[in-house]
């Protein structure tokens, strides 16, 4: 009511009709009332009617603290009410018709939309995922469908003849743990472990292949001329 009483007071200072008067003060706190809810309020999608709610919401808070500023200097005397005054005060409505018709068209504008496109409906099926590569060797010991759980004696026999065969490939350097991952089809954990265990248990060389035992040869004897009795009667 206070600053109803000054804005009213500066509106008859200013010429209007008295029975006008009221309008002034009306028409700039609902004015900043309205722009400061806009402002403030979580439905206003568009930032740009937000920031042109909140300054004119600044803007109306602050032209009627400096029009009760100017009735009350104007009442004790320290300020006269001269011509640009009488004009400000009889813009203000006109202007904040125009500022509320503005505000009105920014706040009903739809949130801007984002940088990145939506994703568009997939129709075909994913792609199948890729096969994995087979090992270079044919003979390695693989396993190409889930079966029975290996023990560790038959993993680290098949592990030394990954990495004997290894060795023949790559001139007899030891197997790799990843080698030794693809080659077996175990986690790199296990891989790990089963390249430790060949390093510290060389392998045993190869038995000698099963068969008849080798005959010793036998010297002849020297060739020496036997006399036959018979051959000397005859």
């Amino acid at each position: 009511m206070a600053s109803f009483s000054g804005l009213r007071g500066l509106a008859d200072e200013s010429g209007w009709a008295p029975e006008l008067a009221w309008l002034l003060p009306v028409t700039v706190d609902a004015y900043a009332t309205t722009s400061a809810r806009v402002w403030l309020a979580a439905s206003t999608v568009s930032p740009a009617a937000r920031r042109f709610a909140r300054a004119n919401a600044l803007g109306a808070i602050t032209v009627s603290i400096a029009g009760n500023a100017v009735y009350h200097a104007a009442e004790t005397g320290l300020l006269t009410i001269t011509w640009p005054i009488v004009v400000a005060v009889g813009a203000t409505p006109a202007a904040v018709l125009g500022l509320t018709a503005h505000l009105h068209a920014l706040r009903s504008r739809p949130a801007p939309p984002t940088d990145e496109p939506p994703p568009e409906p997939r129709t075909d099926p994913p792609p199948d995922p890729p096969a994995l590569p087979a090992p270079a060797d044919p003979g390695w010991p693989t396993r190409h469908a889930p079966g029975p759980e290996r023990s560790d004696a038959d993993l680290f026999a098949a592990a030394r003849l990954a990495d004997s065969r290894y060795r023949t490939e790559h001139n007899g350097r030891p197997i790799t743990r990843d080698a030794l991952r693809a080659a077996l089809h175990v986690s790199a954990r296990r891989a790990t472990e089963l390249r430790r265990r060949l390093n510290v248990e060389p392998a045993v060389p190869d038995a000698v292949p099963a068969g008849p035992a080798p005959v010793p040869a036998i010297p002849a004897p020297d060739r020496k001329e036997t006399y036959n009795a018979d051959d000397q009667h005859s």
